[in-house]
């Protein structure tokens, strides 16, 4: 069972940076973010392989954010730069469990686990 630990969430002017930070318990084939802002359906912002470090990012975030990982950590980071008040929402840590399916990284039930999410507010 792996278990998902966020932090780093909360308020910051738009043009602002944050980093999320996920750390996890047990064995991950690939890790995402995803984010859900109020009336909304939850989306994909972006994933990485654990073990070969392909990134994949909404067109939304390209360019603004980075994910990375620490495989020592067993933890994985977004990078949020150039903030915008559309950016606001709870960000979700997800962790598949399983060898990934190819071209799946943006679809959650394709994520086995998730974290209990952190609050990002992008004030404009």
């Amino acid at each position: 069972q792996v278990q998902l630990v966020e932090s780093g969430g909360g308020l910051v002017q738009a043009g602002g940076s944050l980093r999320l930070s996920c750390a996890a318990s047990g064995r991950t084939f690939r890790m995402g973010w995803f984010r859900q802002a109020p009336g909304k359906e939850r989306e994909f912002v972006a994933a990485i392989g654990w073990s070969d470090g392909t990134t994949y990012y909404a067109d939304s975030v390209k360019g603004r954010f980075t994910i990375s990982k620490d495989n020592a950590k067993s933890t994985v980071y977004l990078q949020m730069n150039s903030l915008k008040a559309e950016d606001t929402a709870v960000y979700y840590c997800a962790a598949r469990a399983r060898p990934p399916l190819i071209g799946s990284y943006y679809i959650d039930s394709n994520y086995d686990h998730w974290g209990q999410g952190t609050q990002v507010t992008v004030s404009s």
